[in-house]
């Protein structure tokens, strides 16, 4: 694990690999580990970079009123100070709205986008209902310690019981959450509204689409196909939210 300074925050990332260059942005409540079951074919053929958000890993906590916009150009410093030229960006969950404000914010910066159980914000894609309850659900969880929440949290991420081994792996990296990350992403995601941007996408996108995803049901994937031109949308049977993890094989396939 290296870090550089982005923005004077301390921003960890695991690079490893050579050829075009391959960033990846993981989901809430996690770091650049998520990426554990990708990483080492990813590096058979690019340049990849892990990063832990702010407020996530081994990076530093942002500052009060970090939003989702903040979080972009924290990504779009890490590529610039790492000497990135347009790199690929494959996001996750939270990870792929992100890639989606990245590539509103700076679109000369990715290549291609490849967004995995994604969202176009939490305001984007559910009833303002449902927002209101996940982010009271999420600062809930910040003020409670993870091993309280941990195996609650993990077990609606999958389609169905995971592997023991998988699920252990999962949960050591969300015993590592730490609130001022969780506060941070849920009230960013809750007020994006990134609906305006996806028409605007202009490199080729991927989706990657869990059939049993109940975190980002498959009609969010849908009306995220139906606004990216020309983007190409792959539901992955049987799995759910955290399809990297449930079918590591097929997703690093596609992705590849």
């Amino acid at each position: 694990m290296d870090a550089v300074e982005v923005g004077g925050l301390r921003i960890a990332f695991r690079r490893e690999g050579a050829g075009e260059p391959l960033l990846l942005l993981h989901g809430g409540a996690s770091d650049g580990r998520e990426w554990g079951l990708q990483f080492a074919r990813l590096a058979e053929a690019y340049d990849v970079v892990a990063w832990d958000a702010p407020g996530c890993g081994g990076s530093e906590d942002p500052p009060e009123g970090f939003r989702l916009p903040d979080f972009a150009d924290s990504a779009a410093g890490l590529v610039r100070t790492l000497g990135l030229v347009r790199p690929h960006v494959l996001g996750l969950s939270f990870g792929a709205g992100l890639a989606i404000e990245l590539a509103r914010r700076h679109p000369l910066l990715p290549r291609t986008l490849l967004l995995a159980s994604a969202y176009a914000g939490w305001a984007g894609s559910l009833p303002p209902g449902e927002v209101a309850a996940r982010l009271a659900g999420a600062l809930a969880l910040a003020d409670r310690p993870p091993a309280e929440w941990s195996r609650e949290w993990v077990s609606g991420l999958f389609a169905g019981p995971p592997p023991p081994g998988l699920r252990d792996e999962v949960m050591r990296i969300t015993l590592d959450a730490r609130g001022a990350g969780l506060r941070t992403m849920a009230r960013a995601f809750a007020e994006a509204d990134l609906r305006d941007a996806l028409p605007g996408i202009a490199v080729p996108t991927l989706l990657l689409h869990g059939e049993l995803d109940e975190r980002s049901p498959l009609a969010v994937a849908h009306e995220l196909h139906a606004s990216i031109p020309g983007s190409t949308l792959v539901v992955m049977s049987g799995v759910g939210h955290q399809c990297n993890l449930e079918a590591p094989d097929r997703f690093t396939d596609e992705v590849l």
